[in-house]
């Protein structure tokens, strides 16, 4: 049974990814690109510490769109600003760390 190399805890136990959402302030957008396509962005989430994948995976389900998660910040196709908070809180991070711009 391997342990986190960071808190040290066995893996299934290890609260660093959750300590890490907590901790991160997190800007949320919207882009108009080229043929009028809009774009929510969310900025702010360090790849380092949390799963991008899964977070990207967890939010084009919920929003039922497209989308990318790269050099640390996620882009869905669609304007999803309105509900984005909300949903950004149920995936564990602060809300008081979450702008919507």
């Amino acid at each position: 049974m391997a342990n986190c190399t960071v808190c040290g805890l066995p893996e299934e136990l290890c609260v660093c990814e959750t300590i890490a959402k907590e901790s991160q302030t997190i800007i949320v957008q919207t882009e108009k690109r080229k043929f009028g396509k809009v774009y929510t962005i969310v900025k702010g989430i360090n790849k380092t510490e949390v799963d991008l994948k899964d977070v990207v995976k967890k939010l084009k389900s919920k929003f039922a769109c497209g989308g990318t998660g790269k050099d640390g910040f996620i882009e869905l196709q669609g304007n999803h600003k309105r509900d984005m908070k909300e949903v950004l809180v149920s995936l564990g991070f602060n809300a008081g760390s979450i702008e919507v711009k």
